[in-house]
């Protein structure tokens, strides 16, 4: 059989193209659904989701570079003429159909690819060349776009593959022409060369579909994030010796073999402090967290949950704790108040003052496993045992009203 095109017949490349985009496509759309509503409850489930997912995403990235490779390959070959020239309807949607595959071939895995790099979670791409993509930031809003843009564009390439199916189905069955023909293995050939292909006309049809799609899809609330189900704890305002006028609470913890980070935005501290150059007492600290405004990636959901922070059943923990200057620094001793459980916490931080500005930044380790966080988790490599803590802030002297 020839690799290359004519104007009568699809050469042999194009054929093997042709057919290992239909089977990744077949594979790729079932396993995103399964993947999708798959439980995670338990760490075997959990382990099964993510494998569920990360084929599908490997497939996508597979699926994506060999539709390049198609859409170039095809831009250098000749296209076998049209079996019915005459049909001018039929020509056009067939053409459009085509036109809706080839880009949607592209524009379907490399939404899911960004709104990937977009995001903190699980599953990664199995292949060696990293999971981030040049010019894709971690962001919560930009991993909510792409995520509506690959379900919107995902459901474009359902239909047009649907409709070329049923287009080949009824020229084999029903005109008992050669176009199916054409694309299984041998040296069919069919077609007039003096017939070209509309291009024009079936390109601005797959554009306006396209558009017409994404305002379906925003007027189905495909854009509107839905985000947890946790109501976020109102915290009251801190009278506080140092007001914190800048920082952020994040936490790190590794969920298989990734590391999955997030951040509280809503948080207060109240705080008393007096510089001390010898070791000893030198103030305290009240922090308080709702826990509902933990953004977490693509696990947010799984993390407020009842096997996890519970956050509808404990809105809020509370750190209190000592201020103590030690030898290298500072560290602030005391109880977190997570879940209902108080567990002794110390959290070593460096200090820096100017004038009656504070900059501190310190770092701990906290064991989930003492306040009964993912217990049904029980593989440290499903989802580590010990999550990273990062405080940050900046903060100015005032008066204590």
């Amino acid at each position: 059989m020839p690799l290359t095109n004519t104007a009568t017949r699809f050469g042999g490349v194009t054929k093997t193209l042709h057919w290992l985009t239909a089977l990744g496509i077949l594979l790729a759309i079932p396993l995103g659904i399964i993947a999708n509503d798959a439980p995670y409850a338990t760490s075997d489930q959990l382990a099964q989701k993510a494998w569920l997912f990360s084929t599908h995403k490997t497939l996508g990235v597979t699926i994506f570079f060999i539709a390049l490779i198609r859409i170039l390959w095809a831009l250098s070959q000749p296209k076998p003429a049209p079996l019915h020239p005459e049909r001018r309807l039929e020509s056009w949607l067939a053409e459009t159909v085509h036109w809706l595959l080839y880009g949607s071939l592209v524009l379907v895995p490399l939404t899911g690819w960004m709104h990937h790099a977009a995001t903190a979670g699980f599953a990664p791409i199995w292949w060696p060349f990293g999971q981030s993509l040049p010019f894709i930031p971690k962001s919560e809003s930009l991993a909510d776009v792409t995520a509506a843009l690959h379900i919107v564009f995902e459901r474009v390439l359902l239909i047009s593959v649907i409709l070329h199916i049923v287009g080949a189905l009824k020229h084999h069955f029903m005109d008992r022409d050669l176009t199916l023909r054409r694309m299984l293995p041998g040296t069919a050939q069919a077609g007039n060369p003096r017939h070209g292909h509309a291009v024009l006309l079936p390109i601005a049809s797959a554009l306006t579909i396209w558009a017409v799609a994404l305002g379906v899809g925003a007027g189905l609330g495909a854009f509107e994030h839905e985000g947890s189900t946790a109501q976020i704890a109102a915290l009251d305002q801190v009278e506080s010796d140092w007001k914190v006028e800048d920082g952020s609470l994040t936490i790190a913890v590794m969920q298989l073999g990734s590391e999955v980070t997030g951040s509280f935005s809503d948080w207060t501290a109240d705080i008393t402090f007096d510089e001390r150059d010898t070791p000893g007492k030198a103030g305290e600290v009240t922090v308080t967290v709702a826990i509902g405004s933990l953004k977490l990636g693509s696990v947010t959901s799984q993390a407020l949950g009842a096997d996890f922070f519970a956050a509808e059943q404990f809105p809020t923990a509370i750190f209190d704790a000592d201020i103590m200057k030690v030898a290298d620094g500072y560290e602030a001793h005391g109880k977190l108040t997570l879940r209902g459980t108080a567990v002794p916490v110390t959290l070593p931080f460096t200090l820096t003052l100017e004038g009656d500005t504070a900059h501190m930044q310190g770092r701990t380790k906290l064991d989930r496993r003492k306040y009964a966080i993912g217990d049904t988790m029980s593989d440290d490599g499903q989802l580590g045992f010990n999550a990273d803590v990062l405080v940050e802030l900046t903060a100015t002297r005032g008066t204590q009203s």
